[in-house]
């Protein structure tokens, strides 16, 4: 019984490392801007609010609209 519990005693627990939240907030603000640039070429790219003539960007996120359920014709 003195065995274990010294064993216990010494066992090195798990500390989480500190993240600074100034390190995550530029990384948040450009993922979440990258994220909405993508979803704008896959759900609204095509038609009135179209950015790019032709229909190039529509053929290449073609699968990707009908994935996440945006109607495309």
């Amino acid at each position: 019984m003195a065995q274990s519990a010294v064993q216990s005693a010494t066992t090195p627990t798990a500390v989480p490392a500190k993240l600074p939240i100034a390190a995550i907030v530029p990384w948040a603000v450009f993922f979440g801007i990258l994220m909405l640039v993508l979803l704008y070429f896959v759900g609204a790219e095509q038609g009135a609010t179209s950015l790019v003539s032709g229909e190039n960007v529509h053929e290449w996120v073609h699968d990707a609209r009908h994935l996440l359920g945006f109607p495309c014709h």
